[in-house]
């Protein structure tokens, strides 16, 4: 019997927000298919069949009787009885196993909706798996609908025009042109979710109170104070007021439509709450409550029969276990949530995984004058969760910037997706939890040793993405002022005006500390500012005016300094003397500001007690302020490495056209059993030479005697080293002997070796003999495969002090040719490659191309889950894999397509 493979069961969202759930057809469904052919209308059921025929039981036989190998099918189902609204399938050519013809419907009520697109890419996705290369289909001229949708997929579509037919052919493999469909399906179903949330015509408060202090008296009080543009429903079947609003039992009795529900009952209730909603027709449910996933295996059940519920009817989730969302747009007013304030409006959006540091977060931003657009408490993330607001947020005309606190990660790569595109047009600045190494896994190899220290998997991503991480939250809220009112910087080069020299050189080395450059400045500004400064002054950088500095020197020393093509940011700082007010010196930076000859982003720091004068916001401009110079360096600093990823092209995957997929698979399906296995050194090498990866030449021995016989077969001095079971680090057990010439030298080693190996507790069982590799500079390339993240590839100064130095920089899969440069460039040992000290500058592109080749090699076989190759000696000539490890073990099949491809 097929094993049915749950694996591929998907709840995915339509064009409208809805949600249907997408799984493998079952033998069991046999009724409910006949059930769905004969729903359908005549027209749909003569394009699917191609006859009017009334007879639908060999269909329905055809469509359930399925292996998954040879013949797959896929259903999309919805409400309780999980009504069939879609079937697709495809089966197996019996000519050319690579090929298939594929088929599918949708329910009338379901057509326009995104379903078929949806189908044909999950279907594409199975088929590539299991090795079927093209699909084919016939399909009736007069079917427009369906042949729009092949057009529109975004797959290579091939069509031919027969008699009464159209044939239809293309690859089942993801082009460019197809992922980018399904991601904008993505987001305009993420679109029209958010839209339900943010943008209801009414809102029920279900278990809205009377009692004071109460978190449902609060909620219900937020909505009518705040003046939400529409009704509201207090639901409380004990009371028939709350708050002087007419107050009903249950949902279903509220006489209006309800768009959304916030839900304040005990966890216990919230299913049936649930329930009611969904047959009152509501859209969204903000859901308060706790006690779910939150509080263990028996919450994570209900929660689990909480969604059941939802997605049954469509309705979309926030929470459970949030504090709510806001919409500050005037037209709405939603304040849904127990926050004790409602921020001002503005531009920021803002999602917190922590109800309550959200509310902490919006006092802070009140505080400060930070207006938000819309905020989102996501709690568990049972439905909606941060990727769905940034697919909102990237065309929300009301946000500029997106604001995240982030504890954990759903699909680490699809955010990191979604990120490289939305940030091209907005910055993005997270907090995320957890940079403590006290939950690493346990590690075999040198690279899964490095990348579990701590959490530089997430700063890789961080990185990729062009994520602005910050290590607390009062950074965040720096870097979010500075980008809030300012434009990011196109540059590193900054320039530092002040009337005191010693804040003056704080900042100019904090700034250099975090990778800013405070050079000298242009001749041509020294002199302008020579012109008007006294000659106590200093015109360097930073550009000391002294204490005598009027608010007229402010001017005209930021209007000369930012004036300069040469310069990308300017900060101000201002410490109040005797002679010059604050707020004249305020004002005449405003006025500064507001005439200044190009946009470059300029900073303020008013080290005063007294805080920033009011006049700093004159002119119609914003300007940012800080308390201290090193806090405005490092928000400059943040925002500096936004402007700069921003202004990149972007990356390129690169393609090997020498690579032999299949024959590596093979290499690794004889290593593969119940547990994870190191691959023979025999297997190693296959698999490396089937992606050009230039492992040194290497013979094997089981004896002595046989490690000096292989040894003959090189020229020169050769290498012998132990090979043995769970063997990381072989020179610490004496493992391995270097230059050894001649017979003699090789058997006598390897007895040795054997030696030292079994007084460590490692039985030796071969020895491996290379010929000598000439002197270069070592490095390391690794891969360990992160449950979440994927496949993890480091990059860093290799040997036996690898995990001394942890000189190492880490990406996720796949590579680009930009991520590729970065990686090795980003190194502090980066000048030993160039020729450091008089040594010969060895070929970079080389070990550049190596990484590529690995990345491309650990993305086609997710078995891989750790690889070490060190040392990788690279000299001018080329990189050399001087010794690898390789573990692997069975895996769950690929990702889902909606997140299986980071660009």
């Amino acid at each position: 019997m097929a094993t049915y493979p749950a694996h591929r069961e998907a709840d995915v969202a339509l064009r409208d927000g809805s949600t249907v759930r997408v799984r493998p057809v079952r033998e069991s469904d046999w009724n409910a298919m006949l059930a769905f052919f004969q729903r359908l209308m005549p027209e749909s059921q003569y394009f699917r069949f191609f006859s009017g025929t009334s007879n639908f039981e060999p269909a329905a036989d055809w469509a359930t009787k399925v292996d998954y190998a040879n013949r797959f099918g896929l259903v999309a189902t919805t409400g309780p009885d999980e009504r069939i609204v879609a079937h697709a399938a495809w089966q197996r050519s019996d000519e050319d196993r690579t090929r298939a013809e594929v088929a599918f419907v949708n329910a009338d009520d379901f057509q326009g909706r995104g379903l078929g697109t949806i189908l044909l890419a999950h279907l594409a996705e199975t088929a590539e798996d299991l090795g079927v290369q093209f699909f084919e289909a016939e399909v009736l001229p007069e079917n427009h609908r369906m042949i729009e949708v092949f057009r529109q997929s975004g797959f290579q579509v091939n069509m031919q025009l027969e008699p009464g037919v159209i044939k239809v052919e293309f690859p089942t493999s993801f082009s460019p042109a197809a992922l980018g469909r399904f991601e904008r399906r993505e987001q305009t179903a993420a679109t029209a979710a958010m839209r339900s949330f943010f943008n209801p015509r009414s809102v029920a408060v279900i278990g809205a109170s009377r009692t004071p202090g109460s978190i449902g008296s609060a909620i219900l009080r937020n909505l009518i104070v705040e003046g939400f543009n529409g009704p509201v429903y207090p639901i409380n079947p004990k009371a028939d007021v709350v708050h002087s609003v007419a107050a009903y039992p249950s949902v279903l009795d509220v006489p209006g439509p309800v768009d959304l529900a916030v839900i304040v009952v005990p966890a216990r209730l919230v299913i049936d709450v649930a329930r009611d909603c969904g047959e009152k027709g509501v859209r969204a449910l903000v859901i308060i409550s706790a006690g779910f996933s939150e509080t263990g295996e028996e919450g994570v059940a209900r929660q689990r029969r909480l969604m059941g519920v939802c997605r049954a009817t469509g309705m979309r989730v926030i929470g459970p276990n949030c504090m709510g969302i806001m919409n500050t747009d005037p037209d709405v007013k939603l304040d849904a949530s127990f926050a004790p304030l409602f921020p001002p409006r503005g531009r920021v959006g803002f999602s917190s995984q922590s109800g309550a540091l959200g509310l902490a977060v919006i006092d802070y931003a009140h505080q400060l004058g930070l207006g938000m657009s819309t905020f989102v408490s996501v709690g568990n993330k049972a439905d909606i969760s941060g990727n769905d607001l940034m697919n909102y947020w990237e065309t929300d005309p009301d946000t500029d910037l997106i604001l995240l606190y982030l504890e954990s990660f759903g699909n680490p790569r699809k955010f990191s997706r979604i990120c490289r595109r939305v940030g091209k047009k907005k910055p993005i600045i997270a907090v995320k939890s957890g940079r403590s190494s006290a939950g690493a896994r346990a590690t075999s190899s040198h690279t899964g040793a490095l990348i579990a220290a701590s959490d530089v998997t997430v700063d890789a991503l961080f990185t990729q993405a062009g994520v602005i991480r910050t290590d607390t939250l009062n950074e965040l809220f720096d870097v979010a002022t500075l980008l809030a009112n300012q434009p990011p910087p196109e540059g590193r080069r900054v320039a530092i005006v002040t009337n005191a020299g010693g804040p003056g050189i704080l900042c100019a080395d904090a700034c250099e500390a975090s990778g800013l450059v405070v050079g000298p400045l242009p001749e041509d500004v020294t002199s302008r500012l020579e012109e008007f400064l006294p000659a106590e002054a200093s015109t360097s950088n930073p550009v000391d005016m002294i204490a005598s500095a009027s608010a007229d020197d402010y001017k005209r020393a930021i209007q000369v300094v930012a004036a300069s093509e040469e310069i990308d940011a300017v900060i101000v700082i201002f410490i109040p003397p005797l002679v010059t007010r604050p707020e004249d010196v305020a004002d005449a930076i405003s006025e500064a500001t507001a005439h200044l000859p190009r946009e470059i982003p300029l900073l303020t720091v008013f080290m005063s007690s007294r805080g920033v004068p009011e006049e700093l916001s004159s002119y119609g401009v914003r300007i940012p302020s800080y308390a201290f110079p090193e806090d405005a360096a490092r928000a400059l600093a943040r925002s500096t490495d936004y402007g700069v990823w921003r202004n990149k092209p972007d990356g390129t995957i690169p393609t090997f056209v020498d690579t032999r997929r299949d024959e590596a698979a093979g290499a690794i399906a004889e290593a593969l059993g119940d547990e994870p296995e190191w691959l023979t050194p025999e297997q190693t090498s296959r698999l490396f030479a089937c992606y050009g990866l230039p492992l040194v030449e290497q013979r094997l021995a089981g004896t002595p005697d046989e490690a000096a016989k292989a040894a003959s077969d090189f020229d020169g001095p050769v290498v012998l080293k132990a090979v043995a079971p769970a063997l990381v680090h072989k020179t610490e057990v004496g493992g391995v002997r270097l230059g050894l010439q001649g017979d003699e030298d090789v058997r006598a080693a390897a007895r040795e070796v054997r030696a030292s190996g079994r007084a460590s507790g490692h039985e030796v069982e071969q020895f491996l003999i290379q010929p000598m590799v000439p002197e270069g500079v070592e490095m390391i390339v690794g891969v360990a495969l992160d449950p979440s993240f994927g496949p993890v590839i480091a990059c860093g100064a290799g040997g036996t002090a690898v995990e001394l130095l942890k000189d190492i920089s880490v990406r996720i899969t796949p590579l680009t040719y930009e991520d590729a440069r970065e990686m090795i460039r980003g190194l502090a040992t980066y000048p030993l490659l160039e020729g450091y000290r008089g040594s010969e500058p060895v070929d970079v592109p080389s070990l550049e191309e190596l990484l590529l080749r690995v990345s491309t090699m650990v993305e086609a076989h997710p078995e891989i889950l750790e690889m070490d190759c060190n040392p990788v000696t690279v000299t001018h000539r080329g990189a050399s894999i001087v010794d690898a490890r390789v573990r692997v073990a069975r895996v769950e099949p690929a990702l889902p397509v909606s997140a299986r491809r980071r660009i």
